[in-house]
């Protein structure tokens, strides 16, 4: 690690990487592995994701949350350990995956995983089973599905151009994490803040500090008072504010894990509005969770670890360390 440590989350044109040039490859790969060292988080352009799809999704993500509680509810999620679905506010309170007890998150969600899971054993039964749950689609916007599905996609190639880039990071193959990621567990999540009318309890925040638990989050926000922020290694808060065209990366959990702490998986919250900004502060996010197979072994990468430098975590699955996450964070009674 250098000295001086990153204190703004980076921007980072991929671009160069995904046309293929060797030398654009390691020029990317260093600059990310730099900002995955420093503060777990960049800010990625050159991304090939359309702006119109994008639109589409937040367009469609809007008018869901638009509608009345009772109609949002019909797809309720169907228990707390699976991921998909409606969930209310007051159901979650992510400051609990860390062990700590906090209110209930200001927000609502939509959840969707992976539509073309195939119909075998290794995906809809046993221990996968959890984790590839059939997705609930409301009867209203019309669109949801189609431009969610479409959106899950986009996310799917990118998160795959982002391991790419990890690998050459960690100087492995470029393809090094292709079969560890092929039978992905990842979700959508589709989150409102909505406006806080009244005054949040104390210590209740829209998302209470946590780290994400895979292997990297690609967010999409939109600037409206009350946004991210994202603690420094010096453990300051600071912000991170939309940036055009572009979405935010940040290391998870078992990224921290496969690199033995040398990437870290950074603490942050999503913060209220100020008082006098409540009116007009509504925040939609768009969240691409990120999750490797579920039977994949995440352990202590090769080139992360030597003498004097012993691998500091056990071997933990993919599924089994998010099923332990996301149940800690449920407020809601086991079904």
């Amino acid at each position: 690690m250098t000295s001086m440590t990153m204190t703004v989350v980076p921007i980072i044109d991929i671009g160069p990487f995904l046309k293929g040039s060797e030398t654009g490859k390691r020029a990317v790969a260093e600059r990310v592995g730099r900002a995955c060292e420093e503060i777990g988080f960049l800010i990625v352009v050159g991304h090939g994701v359309p702006a119109e799809l994008v639109a589409d999704m937040y367009d469609s993500a809007s008018r869901f949350f638009e509608l009345p509680i009772e109609e949002k509810v019909k797809i309720r999620r169907p228990s707390r350990d699976v991921s998909r679905g409606y969930i209310p506010v007051g159901d979650e309170s992510l400051a609990y995956s860390l062990g700590q007890a906090a209110p209930p998150d200001l927000k609502e969600v939509f959840a969707i995983g992976r539509e073309d899971v195939p119909d075998d054993d290794d995906f809809r039964r046993g221990p996968a089973r959890l984790h590839l749950a059939p997705n609930l689609w409301p009867e209203r916007p019309a669109s949801l599905r189609e431009t969610a599905i479409a959106y899950f996609r986009a996310m799917e190639r990118l998160a795959s151009d982002l391991m790419r880039i990890f690998a050459v990071a960690l100087d492995l193959p470029e393809h090094f994490f292709a079969d560890k990621i092929d039978r992905h567990i990842s979700t959508i999540r589709l989150i409102n803040y909505p406006e806080q009318p009244t005054e949040p309890v104390p210590g209740q925040l829209r998302s209470g500090e946590h780290s994400d638990y895979g292997s990297l989050t690609i967010l999409k926000i939109e600037d409206a008072p009350g946004g991210l922020q994202v603690r420094t290694r010096e453990g300051r808060w600071i912000d991170v504010h939309a940036v055009a065209d572009a979405f935010i990366v940040n290391i998870g959990d078992l990224m921290m894990h496969w690199t033995n702490d040398r990437w870290i998986s950074t603490l942050h919250r999503v913060v209220n509005p100020p008082p006098d900004k409540v009116l007009g502060s509504r925040r939609l996010s768009i969240v691409f969770f990120h999750q490797p197979n579920y039977d994949a072994l995440i352990e202590c990468l090769p080139t992360c670890q030597g003498p004097g430098n012993p691998p500091k975590h056990p071997p933990v699955t993919s599924g089994e360390h998010r099923l332990r996450k996301f149940l800690a964070t449920s407020l809601e009674p086991s079904a």
